[in-house]
């Protein structure tokens, strides 16, 4: 049962290993057409593309953030973007030091037989795109399956259904040479508790693994993007420390140490909770064999969108917010954050948006 050994092998493993970089970490900028709308209309900026190249550009260009980076994860019009100067914005990254990945499913749909349950489509075709942005630069995918947590959710169902998605994305990308980032989100809707979260990621990661190994993955060449285990949205908080330790503890039980790092998703964290926990994961006494890194997109862009507001003018104080969030992300990934971003408020609301899609 040996896992991919095909051409791409050593470059699979040695981008998802620099992607793995400690200290370094993702910045999740593959928002669709519509979900960027939703964001570029919370700060009153119309949807059109110069508005979203434009705010695509402040954050590939801001200053001495990408010491911070190891990836970013595009949407499929910004992988094909450029500088307003002419530039492409993949040769920016790649002059950063940061690895272009691509955002590669075709969102939800739902499940029949299920309560409102999901899977994943984008399957069809995928070979194909993973060939022309391969083509285009990316060296890493990135796919969301999403489950949530309810009386009798989720069921087996989903479970291996989203298991099975994940898993058949995974091959197709490596035979195509982009590095697959497996993304099951454990959605933080509801009143459940953290033990119950625990018990269902456990569940999860266990199910995808197997797939994973049943479609003979190459682990070398992944990455993880899961949750992180917390009590639900509308139950109450716990601390980071009880974050980290329930998070961990799910990770060594279901995660191979073939796989080289975990990029957490924020998950409608504020800014400053998604860094706490990240630094409270990396600052536990405990075997990790993994990098415990990030792959955020709200909490890395929520008050570089609203200083931005769409305004020329505010661009450097944008890009400014940007570099103060990375630091501290990287500073979390190395369990060395002290608090100082989240000083005067900023960065500590909530971003939590209920069946959250992209």
């Amino acid at each position: 049962m040996s896992a991919y050994t095909g051409k791409y092998a050593e470059e699979l493993i040695a981008t998802a290993k620099y992607v793995a970089t400690p200290g370094k970490g993702i910045l999740a900028a593959d928002e669709s057409t519509g979900t960027i709308g939703k964001r570029l209309a919370s700060i009153k900026v119309e949807n059109v593309e110069s508005n979203r190249q434009a705010l695509r550009e402040l954050l590939f260009t801001a200053p001495d953030v990408s010491q911070y980076l190891s990836g970013v994860i595009l949407f499929e019009e910004t992988l094909y973007q450029k500088t307003l100067e002419g530039k492409p914005f993949v040769e920016v990254l790649q002059e950063g030091g940061v690895v272009p990945g691509i955002k590669v499913d075709k969102g939800t749909v739902d499940l029949a037989g299920t309560n409102g349950e999901t899977t994943t489509q984008g399957h069809d075709g995928l070979a194909q795109r993973c060939q022309q942005y391969y083509k285009a630069g990316a060296r890493f995918a990135k796919w969301r399956a999403v489950l949530k947590i309810g009386v009798i959710e989720p069921s087996e169902l989903a479970i291996q259904q989203n298991a099975q998605g994940l898993a058949r994305y995974a091959i197709i990308c490596q035979e195509n040479g982009l590095v697959p980032i497996v993304e099951p989100e454990i959605l933080v809707d509801g009143s459940h508790s953290i033990e119950k979260c625990a018990d269902i990621t456990e569940r999860v990661l266990a199910a995808c693994y197997k797939a994973l190994n049943d479609q003979k993955v190459l682990l070398e060449g992944t990455l993880l993007k899961p949750n992180m285990v917390t009590p639900g949205s509308e139950a109450p908080k716990v601390s980071p420390e009880e974050i980290a330790k329930f998070t961990v503890r799910a990770l060594q039980r279901t995660v191979p140490p073939a796989v080289p790092g975990i990029v957490f998703l924020s998950g409608g964290q504020s800014e400053e909770e998604a860094t706490l926990n990240l630094n409270a994961m990396n600052a536990l006494n405990t075997i990790k064999p993994w990098t415990l890194s990030f792959s955020f997109g709200r909490a890395l862009q929520a008050t570089v969108l609203k200083t931005w507001a769409g305004k020329k003018e505010n661009v450097e104080a944008a890009q400014k917010a940007l570099y103060v969030r990375a630091k501290a992300n990287s500073e979390a990934t190395l369990g060395k954050y002290g608090g100082s971003a989240g000083a005067a408020g900023v960065g500590t609301e909530s971003l939590h948006v209920k069946d959250y899609k992209y």
